[in-house]
């Protein structure tokens, strides 16, 4: 009776046991989650305004005006010059298909759009036309860090990062992956600089940086690979056309043909 008792007593306490460990390994779930929540919940989702598909700047006056600029006032840019950026950028052209801005070999899209901002750092999301807030704190500066303390990158208004990941390119392109990945880097970050002239603002392609920096700036794998960074912002020196002025030189211009 005694050795029943003492078994039976033995038994419980390891129930009792076995039924904290679970208690308490089920109790986490429903604690850490509570902390990301609370943390995702003061990011914000920029919805961004349709972008603008006629503008006062002709495509030749753009191109003719595009210059590297690297003095920039501190001025930040707004919602709607960001979503222009980013369209131009990566946007979405055919929503059937999902077709963007920039041509991709086979239709892959191995380039992702970064925003850094004095607002935080944000990710473009073509297919929803919106920025996703990743940080709210203001990385330009260590960013400039990243890029051998170039002044234009903590200047700008506004730091675009172009990244990409030639996983998705491989199993159609094998060893030509990487290549097509750079080459649709150099359309987009020509389509973001024409761009920014037509919106008056100024930019520079910089890829001079410590590529392992960017990735941890941005908390991602080395599975991504940083190909530009994209300072855009208002041009420091006087004289800057803005999208008026060169809407009166080509009518200038379209004038003096016809004479």
């Amino acid at each position: 009776m005694t050795v029943h008792k003492t078994l039976h007593s033995s038994a419980l306490r390891r129930i009792a046991r076995s039924a904290l460990v679970v208690l308490t390994v089920a109790a986490l779930p429903t604690i850490c989650p509570a902390v990301g929540n609370r943390r995702a919940a003061q990011l914000k989702t920029i919805q961004l305004a349709a972008p603008r598909l006629t503008g006062p700047v002709a495509l030749e006056q753009a191109i003719s005006k595009r210059r590297s600029i690297r003095e920039f006032i501190n001025k930040p840019l707004d919602y709607v010059q960001l979503g222009q950026l980013a369209w131009a950028g990566q946007g979405i052209t055919e929503k059937q298909k999902g077709l963007r801005t920039a041509p991709s070999a086979g239709a892959t899209y191995p380039i992702t759009l970064y925003f850094a901002t004095q607002d935080g750092l944000f990710v473009y999301q073509p297919r929803e036309h919106r920025l996703q807030q990743l940080q709210s704190g203001d990385i330009r500066v260590r960013l400039a860090g990243a890029a051998f303390k170039q002044k234009a990158v903590a200047d700008a208004g506004c730091d675009i990062i172009l990244t990409g990941s030639s996983r998705n390119l491989r199993t159609k392109f094998a060893n030509k992956s990487r290549t097509y990945m750079l080459l649709e880097a150099g359309h987009i970050a020509q389509n973001i600089q024409l761009q920014a002239v037509a919106l008056g603002l100024g930019s520079v392609t910089i890829g001079g940086f410590e590529a392992r920096s960017i990735l941890k700036l941005l908390h991602r794998g080395t599975d991504y690979e940083p190909v530009y960074i994209i300072p855009v912002g208002y041009p420091a020196e006087q004289g800057a056309t803005t999208p008026e002025e060169l809407k009166q030189n080509q009518t200038k211009s379209e004038a003096g043909m016809q004479k």
